[in-house]
C-alpha cells in the first residue's frame, strides 16, 4: 500500500513567474577555426615537432648568417695553419676548447717545443706548464704557435714594410737568422727556422747541443757592434741583442731581396691586420682548420647554405610537378591512369647515379649544380606522383565529392577545390621529408667523389666529410662537426615530419587531444 503522508509546501511560499524569466535554447556562438589555424594548434601540441623544428631553424640560422659574419671565407687557406684545433677565448683558461691538444712525448721533442716559446714569448706548450714522469713530458701542445718561425723569402719593399709595422706596433716579427753552416745537418731539419740554437748530429738523429751549465748555445748570425751589414735592418731588436760587443744580424742577402727568419704567428697578425686589412685580427678557429687550413665553421656554414637552398628548390619543384602529374592520374584514372603510370615506372627503375653520370658526359662544361639540379629533379618529382595519386584514389569518391558533381561542379573544381586540400597534408610531410632527403643524396654524391662542388666560394658537407675520413684518429675535429651538423638536420627533419603528418591529417580536425 503506497505512503499517502505528503509533505505539504504552504500556499504563500507560492509565486507566479514572470514570462521573461523562462530561459530558451540560445544559437550557439563560436568562432570559426580554419584549417591551417586547426592544424598550426595540433603540431604545437606534439613537443617532439616543437623541438625538432627549433632545431631546423637554428640550423637554418646557422647557414645563413654565419657567412657574413665570420672573417673567413670558403676559399681561404693557410697551409701553415692546417689541422689547426677549434679555440674560443672563452675557454682559454681551460683544457676545452682552447685551441690545445695533450702531449706526452720525449726530452728531445719536448725541448723542441719549450725553446720555441722562449725565443719568441709565445709557448707552444701552454702557459709552459708540463709533467715529468722519468724521461716522458706530458703538456698541452698549442696548435695556433707550435708553427713557431719559418724561413721567408721577402722582396725589398715587403722586408721594409715589415720593419716599419714592427717601428709602429713594437711587435716582434723578424727574429736574427741562422747561418748556413750552424743550422741542422739533418736534410729534413735543415729548412726549420726553429733550431736557433747549436745542434749536432748522433746516433742518426738531430739533438741539441748544450753548455757546462746545462743552457742551450745561441746560433745566431752576428758581427761586431758599429760594424757594418748587409742585412739593411733597422727595427726593433730582440732582448740581449748589442751585449757582449756582438751585433744579431736579421736578414740574409739573396739574388732576388732577402731571406728573413718571421715568427709566423706575428707575421699572420702584420699581413692580415697591416697589409691586407681584410679584418682578421689574429688567427681564431671556432671549429678548427681541415687539412687545407680552410676555416671548418665557414666552410660548414657556406655547404649548409647551398645544401637548404638547393634542396628546397627542388623540392618546390618536384612538389608542382609531381602534385599536377599525379592529379591528373588519380582523378580520371582508367587508360590516362595505366599510361602515365607506365611512365613513372621507366623513370623510377633508372638509377640516379646513372642519370647524373649521363648528364655529366653530355654537359660537359656546364655547371655542376645545374647538372645535380636536373639529375634529382628527372626522376625526383616521381615519389610526389605516385603520393597524390594514391591520396586522389582516396577520396575522388567520398560523398562530398559525388555531392559536388551532382551539383555540377567541373573537373578542376572538384580536383583543386574538394579533393587536394584533403591530400595537402601528405603532401606537405612528404615534401618537408624531400629536403633532407635531398641534401643527404647530395652529401653522399660528394662524400663518394661523383660530384664535386668544392669550386672558388663554393663547397659542400659532403666534401667536408670526405676530406676529414683520412684524419679521424688523428685529427677528429675535421670530421666532427659535419657530421653532428648532418645528424641533427636529419633527426630534426624526421621529427618535423612527423608533426606536419598528424597536424594536416583531415580526420583529426577539431581534435582536443
Amino acid at each position: 500500500m503506497e505512503n499517502t503522508n505528503y509533505t505539504h509546501i504552504p500556499k504563500e511560499q507560492f509565486e507566479f513567474a514572470e514570462a521573461r524569466d523562462f530561459s530558451h535554447d540560445k544559437k550557439l556562438v563560436t568562432k570559426p577555426v580554419g584549417y591551417f589555424h586547426d592544424a598550426f594548434r595540433r603540431f604545437c601540441k606534439n613537443k617532439g615537432s616543437i623541438v625538432g623544428a627549433i632545431i631546423i631553424i637554428a640550423l637554418i640560422l646557422f647557414a645563413i648568417i654565419v657567412p657574413f659574419c665570420t672573417q673567413y671565407t670558403v676559399n681561404y687557406n693557410d697551409t701553415y695553419y692546417r689541422y689547426t684545433l677549434p679555440k674560443n677565448e672563452l675557454f682559454a683558461n681551460t683544457t676545452f676548447w682552447d685551441g690545445c691538444e695533450e702531449k706526452t712525448l720525449n726530452k728531445q721533442t719536448f725541448d723542441y717545443y719549450y725553446l720555441m716559446g722562449e725565443e719568441t714569448g709565445h709557448p707552444s706548450v701552454k702557459n709552459n706548464e708540463y709533467t715529468q714522469s722519468g724521461s716522458l713530458y706530458t703538456f698541452r701542445l698549442d696548435s695556433y704557435h707550435s708553427t713557431g718561425c719559418v724561413y721567408y723569402r721577402a722582396e725589398l719593399w715587403e722586408y721594409e714594410k715589415i720593419q716599419q709595422y714592427q717601428n709602429e706596433t713594437g711587435r716582434q716579427v723578424i727574429y736574427p737568422m741562422i747561418p748556413l753552416s750552424k743550422r741542422p745537418q739533418s736534410s729534413s731539419m735543415r729548412s726549420d727556422a726553429n733550431y736557433y740554437y747549436e745542434t749536432r748530429m748522433r746516433n742518426g738523429g738531430t739533438e741539441i747541443v748544450y753548455d757546462e751549465n746545462g743552457d742551450i748555445i745561441l746560433a745566431y748570425a752576428s758581427h761586431p757592434v758599429g760594424e757594418e751589414s748587409n742585412d739593411n735592418y733597422h727595427s726593433i731588436r730582440i732582448e740581449g741583442d748589442g751585449e757582449n760587443g756582438e751585433e744579431y744580424e736579421y736578414a740574409r742577402l739573396t739574388d732576388t731581396g732577402y731571406e728573413i727568419r718571421i715568427n709566423y704567428y706575428e707575421y699572420y697578425i702584420y699581413y692580415h691586420t697591416y697589409y691586407l686589412q681584410d679584418g682578421i685580427d689574429e688567427p681564431i678557429f671556432l671549429f678548427g682548420t681541415t687539412e687545407g687550413g680552410q676555416d671548418i665553421l665557414t666552410c660548414l656554414a657556406s655547404g649548409a647554405r647551398f645544401s637548404f637552398l638547393f634542396a628546397i628548390c627542388v623540392a618546390a619543384v618536384n612538389l608542382f610537378v609531381g602534385a599536377i602529374y599525379g592529379s591528373i592520374e588519380g582523378y580520371y584514372g582508367g587508360k590516362i591512369d595505366l599510361v602515365m603510370e607506365r611512365v613513372s615506372d621507366i623513370l623510377a627503375s633508372v638509377p640516379s647515379v646513372i642519370v647524373i653520370t649521363l648528364l655529366q658526359l653530355h654537359m660537359q662544361g656546364a655547371s655542376t649544380i645545374l647538372v645535380l639540379f636536373l639529375a634529382f629533379f628527372i626522376t625526383g618529382w616521381i615519389g610526389m606522383a605516385s603520393t597524390t595519386r594514391m591520396q586522389f584514389y582516396r577520396y575522388k569518391n567520398q560523398e562530398y565529392v559525388l555531392a559536388a558533381r551532382t551539383l555540377g561542379a567541373k573537373n578542376r573544381r572538384i580536383i583543386w577545390k574538394h579533393i587536394f586540400p584533403n591530400a595537402l597534408g601528405t603532401l606537405v610531410t612528404s615534401c618537408a621529408l624531400v629536403i633532407p632527403s635531398m641534401i643527404y643524396s647530395e652529401v653522399n654524391l660528394s662524400y663518394l667523389g661523383i660530384i664535386n662542388l668544392s669550386s672558388g666560394n663554393l663547397t659542400s658537407v659532403g666534401t667536408l666529410l670526405a676530406n676529414g675520413q683520412p684524419f679521424l684518429t688523428t685529427y677528429p675535429h675535421i670530421i666532427a662537426f659535419p657530421s653532428v651538423f648532418l645528424a641533427l638536420l636529419l633527426l630534426s627533419f624526421n621529427l618535423f615530419g612527423n608533426g606536419l603528418r598528424d597536424a594536416f591529417n583531415p580526420s583529426l580536425r577539431g581534435s582536443e587531444d
